[in-house]
């Protein structure tokens, strides 16, 4: 009978044990007390031109279809995080973001062809974005963020005298962004992997009367879908 006792307890604590050890440890327990902390980030976007067209467009044989594509591009920057709340947080996060936008035109005047042109821009990205928190799951969270962003390409054209260019653009861009991510908790480090939407507001279009394919576009602005991975600390 005591050795069934023995028996029973030393089951029970080897259930204990075991048990203990499938369970994972809380990683970083006290990071949700922080009042602010930094990060890295990077990742790679798809960005693409929206059009409206302009009158000319309609009323002339010039152009018989502009039509932009999605093309890849990368980006990298830093993270400052400052919480306000325990379910939301302030983020600044200024990044160097390269892209390239592409756009198809086919010609009516003078005579049937299709052009195909890249335009490659290097944005200095300042977004300024709420995050908002869910509760934490163990060692996994996720969180919803909005904000706005300005946006300063140093890679415009809009000065530019040279004589191969199609389209000038303008380097200033403001607009809005929201997007969705996942906080995992290791030891040393938070791992989050986002992705966002960032629409820009401004008119980029720099208006060149020499340039045939600026007459046929009133207005032109910025759509870009970002996927990011933050390391925050």
């Amino acid at each position: 009978m005591r050795y069934g006792k023995i028996l029973a307890i030393l089951i029970f604590l080897l259930s204990s044990l075991t048990a203990a050890a499938q369970r994972p440890a809380l990683s970083m327990p006290d990071h949700d007390d922080k009042l602010y902390y930094f990060g890295i980030s990077f990742g790679f976007n798809y960005s693409v031109h929206r059009i409206n067209y302009s009158t000319s467009f309609a009323t002339t044989d010039t152009f018989k279809r502009i039509q932009p594509l999605w093309k890849p591009g990368f980006n990298m920057g830093l993270m400052g995080n400052l919480r306000l709340t325990s379910f939301i947080d302030l983020r600044f996060l200024p990044t160097l973001v390269f892209t390239e936008k592409r756009m198809r035109f086919e010609y009516g005047i003078p005579k049937d062809s299709i052009a195909d042109r890249s335009i490659e821009s290097i944005y200095m990205h300042l977004p300024i974005q709420f995050k908002f928190k869910s509760d934490r799951m163990k060692n996994f969270r996720f969180y919803g963020l909005a904000g706005g962003k300005f946006d300063y390409d140093l890679a415009a054209n809009a000065r530019s005298r040279r004589s191969d260019e199609f389209l000038k653009i303008t380097p200033i861009d403001v607009g809005m962004e929201f997007g969705v991510g996942f906080e995992f908790f290791n030891p040393n480090f938070i791992f989050s992997p986002e992705i966002k939407l960032s629409q820009g507001f401004a008119n980029q279009l720099f208006r060149d009367p020499e340039l045939p394919l600026t007459n046929a576009i009133d207005r032109l602005s910025t759509r870009m879908i970002v996927i990011s991975f933050h390391l925050e600390g």
